[in-house]
């Protein structure tokens, strides 16, 4: 797990709510705190969608950030900043497989529950928090250190200035 606080919050709320940078991203949960406070569970209710959009969802049980991100945006969007928000992304089961295997880290990618960036603004700072979540116990921290470097270099990618805190 490592906390990153980010440098440039107008600059990282452009690249989070106007451009695609995390749209690959899965949204596991939201809050935006405004006038009200809106939570945003990102499970997928696939009986909204008709059959033939069920059976392309097969592999996933959460939405993208991507088509979560108008929403969002419409919530944070305007004069005034949001009073907090906080989401929790998680990285898809696709690219947590590719993980794996570029690291060499030594365990399946089934016991692998989850890799999660945690985004919270408290209206002064906004931080970045990585963690991992997995289906048995293990002392070893292979897959925490990689998930942790991956999230800073893709930062780095994306031009978000951030400091490790």
């Amino acid at each position: 797990m490592t906390a990153l606080q980010i440098a440039d919050i107008g600059s990282f709320m452009k690249k989070f709510l106007l451009t695609d940078s995390f749209d690959r991203f899965l949204l596991l949960e939201g809050t935006v705190t405004t006038f009200n406070t809106f939570r945003i569970d990102g499970t997928l209710q696939r009986s909204y969608y008709p059959q033939e959009e069920q059976d392309l969802l097969t592999e996933r049980n959460l939405s993208l950030w991507g088509e979560v991100r108008p929403f969002c945006l419409t919530l944070i969007r305007g004069k005034r900043t949001p009073l907090s928000f906080r989401f929790t992304l998680q990285l898809s089961a696709s690219n947590t497989e590719k993980l794996l295997i570029q690291t060499g880290v030594g365990i399946p990618s089934e016991q692998v529950r989850g890799l999660l960036m945690n985004l919270k603004y408290d209206g002064h700072t906004l931080s970045c928090t990585t963690g991992t979540s997995l289906s048995v116990f293990t002392m070893d921290k292979k897959l925490d250190h990689a998930w942790d470097d991956m999230v800073q270099r893709y930062f780095r990618r994306q031009g978000i200035p951030f400091e490790t805190v």
